[in-house]
């Protein structure tokens, strides 16, 4: 399947899903071997670059599987690196595993890259013999990456906004509609952070648990700067805790969307400067 390397960190594979949204499989025997569903790695494309968490979407040996999704400058030099190249660093497995074990009936959602977070722990779920309904969904058929991959759930359903492929929709849709027409024990939804808040409030309506992974904002991933600092909400007012040690995973009914949003957003600014200056520098990303 893949190119023989003995070169920690070397990309062996790499490949374009859909536009600006790009699967690579990176050598690290320790990453990959001590990998859990639900955990994430921390890469630097360069001694100088910015420290960028990605879960992990697969294993395979000695190799693990990342999908990302150009958004910034640092994610874009990641996506535009080749196959051979050797990233200056990658940290992990990070963060809490899953809660894989036999629930009964569950559903798991995915939405855009999300669609990837969820591959493994699904797999996970479906090993365990729980029953497994997923539904994958994105804005169009471009967009829809991996639909192909989820063979061994009893059903998937496959929605886009546009209806280009599978059903018109979006994933909160058909969560709805499963969830007035079936009993469910347990749900995954990872995606969009509105995306995971839409899915929360719909599984509080039903009293169900529902665990949903994080995108923080994040630098060391060991507890000690605070970035990634998230009220989760309790009977009283709420408590702090550090996605990257407490989660990424946490039950959606009780994360604090608002404050949550509001820390995505914060250096958006800054964000936009910095991938204006590189644009300058590299100049056309259309090929991306």
């Amino acid at each position: 399947m893949f190119e023989h390397s003995d070169t920690i960190n070397k990309i062996i594979s790499k490949r374009k899903l859909s536009k600006g949204i790009h699967e690579l499989w990176i050598f690290n025997p320790f990453v990959s071997r001590h990998t859990k569903p639900g955990q994430f790695v921390i890469i630097k494309v360069s001694e100088k670059g910015e420290r960028i968490p990605l879960t992990i979407a697969e294993t395979n040996g000695d190799n693990f599987r990342i999908v990302v999704k150009a958004v910034g400058k640092s994610t874009y030099e990641l996506c535009s690196l080749k196959q051979g190249d050797i990233l200056f660093d990658v940290a992990g497995p990070l963060g809490k595993p899953s809660e894989v074990k036999f629930y009964g009936n569950v559903l798991v959602i995915g939405g855009g890259v999300g669609i990837a977070v969820i591959y493994t722990i699904a797999k996970a779920l479906k090993e365990v013999g729980n029953k497994l309904t997923i539904i994958i969904g994105a804005r169009t058929i471009d967009d829809l990456i991996m639909k192909d991959e989820f063979e061994f759930a009893d059903r998937v359903i496959k929605a886009t906004d546009d209806g280009s492929s599978g059903q018109k929709g979006t994933v909160i849709d058909f969560m709805e509609e499963e969830l007035r027409n079936s009993k469910y024990d347990i749900i995954w939804a990872v995606g969009p952070a509105i995306m995971m808040k839409l899915a929360s409030e719909a599984a509080d309506k039903h009293n169900l648990p529902i665990w949903v992974s994080l995108n923080s904002i994040m630098i060391d991933g060991t507890g000690m700067c605070g970035g990634c600092r998230t009220l989760i909400k309790n009977e009283k007012d709420g408590e702090i805790k550090y996605v990257c040690v407490d989660g990424p995973e946490f039950d959606g009914r009780y994360v604090d969307w608002d404050s949550f949003m509001k820390r995505l957003n914060q250096y958006k600014e800054q964000e936009k400067i910095a991938f204006e200056r590189y644009l300058d520098q590299i100049g056309d990303i259309s090929w991306l």
